[in-house]
């Protein structure tokens, strides 16, 4: 029985599904475009079910030992100024009295990282350039002229998802895009910032400001409006020269961080967008999280519908280690409600804060105490 899978992307989704495929016995490959891990990001909320999910993998308290336990924000007009703030909230990470956990995104893929075995291959500065597949293998070249065979390739490549557009067509139907950007970058911790956090939104522009686990960095998240894509997705100087464009009005302690942004490394850009498929599987080939179903950040869900998806694909290819079609069958049955649930909170998001007992129930609209049974 040939249970060689390869996984494109190391983000949450690729971490946490190499975690339990290495666990059952699997051989994992890892492939990730970036040259080595990526530091840096925003922070990310493990929500409900996830919660379950982190526990089954006994990191639930390491996760919670990481949490960024942001005391409160204050809401800022466009020179820096308060004009509100709240000790029961923030944007990021929403109400402080949940269970909820709010964790840097390079702080959770690192701990996912740690817990899995040292079998698990990771291949860094490559990717899937090309694929072909029969009744028995996926065939794969890498951009680096390397060609291997595995038995399932995963795309776990993010909402631009390159191994969707190898796989599947009608590539421009599954993206719905929100007319939105969305950067973070981290910055020198400028401005003394403990444990808090700041925001603005104005003139279709906003931005999120925290720092860091350790207090010694800002994360900086700016957003805005557009109508088309006005950038390449890999043109980084273009696009942080564009943000700084957007920002020219924000003043007080602002423009510091602008010019701090055009020297860091840990910069991220995306167009954010809903992904909508009829179908996550093509054969042998299937996708997961953001490539597959991605929610977008607005909602808040993304890392939980990451962690949720991971472990019932996982658990589904293990049950049918030789029979794919019906291990990703299983797999859309079981998380596509969930999914659905979750993606339709962006609609109320679009109309302010989403209400609390919704958020509840969409973070809980899964039930896994089967499996959870299996692994315990």
């Amino acid at each position: 029985m040939n249970r060689n899978i390869l996984i494109s992307g190391a983000g949450v989704t690729g971490l946490a599904l190499a975690y339990w495929l290495d666990r059952a016995g699997f051989a994992v490959t890892l492939v990730e475009r970036s040259p080595a891990f990526r530091r840096g990001g925003q922070a990310v909320d493990v929500r409900g079910v996830a919660l379950d999910v982190l526990k089954a993998m006994g990191l639930h308290c390491e996760a919670d030992a990481l949490r960024t336990r942001s005391k409160g924000m204050s809401t800022l007009d466009a020179h820096g100024n308060e004009v509100a703030r709240t000790e029961e909230r923030t944007f990021s990470a929403g109400r402080l009295d949940s269970d909820d956990i709010e964790i840097f995104r390079d702080d959770l893929c690192e701990l996912l990282m740690g817990a899995m075995g040292n079998q698990v291959e990771f291949v860094y500065a490559d990717g899937i350039q090309a694929l072909s597949q029969n009744d028995q293998e996926v065939i794969v070249t890498f951009a680096s002229g390397i060609e291997r065979t595995f038995n399932c390739v995963i795309g776990a490549d993010g909402v631009y998802s390159h191994t969707r557009k190898l796989c599947f067509n009608d590539e421009s139907t599954f993206v719905k895009p929100l007319n939105r950007v969305l950067a973070f970058f981290s910055t020198p911790n400028l401005i003394d910032l403990k444990h808090w956090q700041l925001i603005h939104r104005e003139a279709g522009v906003g931005y999120v400001i925290y720092p860091s686990r350790d207090q010694k960095e800002l994360r900086v998240g700016v957003g805005y409006g557009t109508l088309d894509a006005e950038v390449s997705r890999h043109d980084i100087r273009a696009q942080k020269d564009m943000v700084a464009s957007k920002c020219v009005r924000l003043g007080g302690f602002f423009p510091q961080l602008i010019d701090s942004m055009q020297d860091t490394a840990q910069f991220y850009y995306n167009e954010l967008a809903q992904i909508h498929m009829p179908t996550w599987s093509k054969g042998r080939v299937v996708l997961a999280g953001d490539a597959a179903h991605c929610a977008s950040p607005f909602t808040g869900q993304g890392t939980s519908l990451a962690l949720v998806g991971s472990f019932v694909l996982a658990r589904e290819l293990i049950r049918h280690p030789d029979q794919p079609a019906q291990a990703f069958a299983a797999y859309e049955e079981r998380i596509r409600p969930y999914v659905h649930i979750n993606q339709e909170l962006l609609d109320l998001n679009r109309k302010g804060p989403i209400p609390d007992e919704l958020m509840t129930k969409a973070k809980n609209s899964i039930d896994l105490h089967d499996m959870f049974k299996e692994v315990a």
